[in-house]
C-alpha cells in the first residue's frame, strides 16, 4: 500500500505560511511509518469565490511550487456558477500544468442540469486538443453529487472557507485485495483478510496523522481507502477482480467480484472520507487497460460497476472525435447514478485527438499503461435532453 496524496484543504485567502511546515512535516511523519507520500497536495475552496485576477493564481502556483505542494485543485464550477467560468478551465488548465479542478454536473441536492452537461461536454472536447496527446483532460473531472473533502484529484475542494486548516489522505492500495484474495480458501476468507489489512493499514496511517494535525492545530479529515491501482499487475484493481474467478473483468460475474471488494471497505473500520470505494480509472491500471484494448470492457460496464462500488468513469480513453451531445448523454448517466443511489461519482473522459476505437493508446506517464481507444455508441443526447433544464431527481 502506497499514500498517493496527503491532501490540505485551505482558504486561500488566509495566509499559508505556516501550511509550508506541516508540508515538510507530512513527508517525514509518514515516512517514518514506511509510507512516504506520493505527493503532497492543495485543494482550495471553489475557484469562483477567489479567482479575481489571473495573477493571483500565478502567485497561488509560484507559492505551492516553493512550499514543497506537487499538485493543486482548484475546486469546482458550480452549477449556480456562471458558466462562463468554463470558458476560464480552458485557459487556467492549459497554463498551469500543475492546476486541476473540476465542474458539476449534478449537485448534492439531487441538481441535474441538462445545460450544464452539454457546456461541460464542449469543454472536454476542448481541452482534448490543447494537446496533441489529448493529455489535458487528467486533469479536469465532470462531478456529480461530490461534497467537500476527497482528497482524490480532480474533485478535491474545501467546503467551508471558516474554521482551521483540513487535511485528508489518498491511499494507492489495490495490492492489498490483490494479496488477500489470491491468499484466501473461500469468498469468506477473502473478505476477512482484506477487511483487516485494510484496518491494520489505516490504524498506522491514523496514528501518524494525528499527530501531525496536533502538532500544527489542523484537522484530520480522514482516509479514503479507495482500493486506487497502479498499472502493475501486482497493484490492479483488475488483477484482484480476476483473481476472485473472473476470467477476464467486464465478463459477467464481475459486477458481484466488484461489489465484494467494494463492501469490504463499507466493513471496514477507520475514519472514512471521501469515496472510500473500488476505483476502475482505465488508464492507471494495466489489467483494465488489457480488457478494454480487448473489447471485453466497455464504457457501459463500468458505469454498470459503478452502480455498486466504483466512482464513476476515470481516465476513460475515447476517440478523438467523440460527439459533444455523446459526451453530454454519458456525463447524464452518470449524473443520474450518482443522484439516485446518492453517491458521489465522476467522469474524466480523454478524447485523444486523431484515434478511432480500437486503435493503441500510449502515454509517456509513469501512472499510466497502454491501452486501446474505447467504443463509444454513436449516438448522444437530444431531443428535450438538449434543453437547459434543471430538475431534482429523489434517491431511491
Amino acid at each position: 500500500m502506497e499514500i498517493r496524496s496527503v491532501t490540505f484543504f485551505v482558504d486561500p485567502s488566509r495566509p499559508l505560511e505556516a501550511l509550508a511546515l506541516a508540508v515538510d512535516d507530512a513527508r517525514s511523519a509518514f515516512a517514518e511509518i514506511g509510507h512516504t507520500p506520493q505527493t503532497i497536495r492543495l485543494a482550495t475552496t471553489p475557484f469562483p469565490d477567489w479567482l479575481d485576477t489571473p495573477d493571483r493564481l500565478v502567485d497561488l502556483v509560484t507559492w505551492c511550487e516553493g512550499s514543497g505542494i506537487d499538485y493543486l485543485a482548484l475546486g469546482p464550477v458550480r452549477l449556480d456558477d456562471d458558466g462562463a467560468y468554463l470558458s476560464q478551465l480552458a485557459t487556467i488548465l492549459g497554463t498551469h500544468e500543475m492546476v486541476f479542478s473540476s465542474a458539476e454536473v449534478a449537485d448534492t441536492n439531487g441538481r441535474i442540469d441538462t445545460g450544464r452537461a452539454a457546456q461541460i461536454a464542449a469543454l472536454i472536447r476542448e481541452l482534448a486538443v490543447l494537446r496533441p496527446d489529448g493529455f489535458a483532460n487528467l486533469f479536469f473531472a465532470a462531478t456529480a453529487n461530490c461534497p467537500s473533502g476527497s482528497p482524490f484529484f480532480p474533485i478535491a475542494y474545501r467546503g467551508k472557507a471558516t474554521g482551521p486548516v483540513r487535511f485528508s489522505i489518498a491511499t494507492e492500495a489495490a495490492d492489498l485485495a490483490v494479496e488477500a484474495i489470491r491468499s484466501a480458501r473461500d469468498l469468506a476468507e477473502a473478505r476477512a483478510l482484506l477487511v483487516s489489512a485494510i484496518e491494520r493499514e489505516a490504524a498506522v496511517l491514523v496514528t501518524a496523522a494525528s499527530g501531525l494535525a496536533s502538532r500544527h492545530g489542523y484537522d484530520f479529515g480522514g482516509i479514503d481507502f479507495s482500493l486506487a491501482p497502479f498499472p502493475e499487475e501486482a497493484r490492479s484493481v483488475g488483477t484482484a477482480l480476476e483473481a476472485i474467478g473472473i476470467p477476464a473483468v467486464g465478463g459477467h460475474g464481475t459486477l458481484f467480484a466488484a461489489a465484494l471488494v467494494a463492501e469490504c471497505i463499507d466493513r471496514a473500520r477507520f475514519p472514512s472520507c471521501g469515496f472510500s470505494g473500488l476505483m476502475l480509472p482505465v488508464l492507471e491500471d494495466v489489467t483494465l487497460a488489457r480488457r478494454a484494448t480487448e473489447g471485453i470492457l466497455t464504457i457501459g460496464d463500468l458505469l454498470l460497476y459503478s452502480a455498486v462500488c466504483g466512482t464513476g468513469l476515470d481516465v476513460v480513453p475515447l476517440p478523438g472525435d467523440v460527439a459533444q451531445e455523446e459526451l453530454t448523454g454519458i456525463l447524464l448517466d452518470v449524473a443520474a447514478l450518482a443522484v439516485r443511489l446518492n453517491k458521489p461519482l465522476t467522469a474524466r473522459l480523454m478524447p485523444l485527438p486523431g484515434l478511432a476505437a480500437g486503435d493503441p493508446v500510449v502515454f509517456d506517464f509513469a501512472y499510466f499503461a497502454s491501452s486501446g481507444v474505447m467504443e463509444t455508441k454513436r449516438v448522444g443526447a437530444a431531443g428535450l435532453l438538449s434543453g437547459r433544464d434543471r430538475i431534482v431527481l429523489a434517491p431511491r
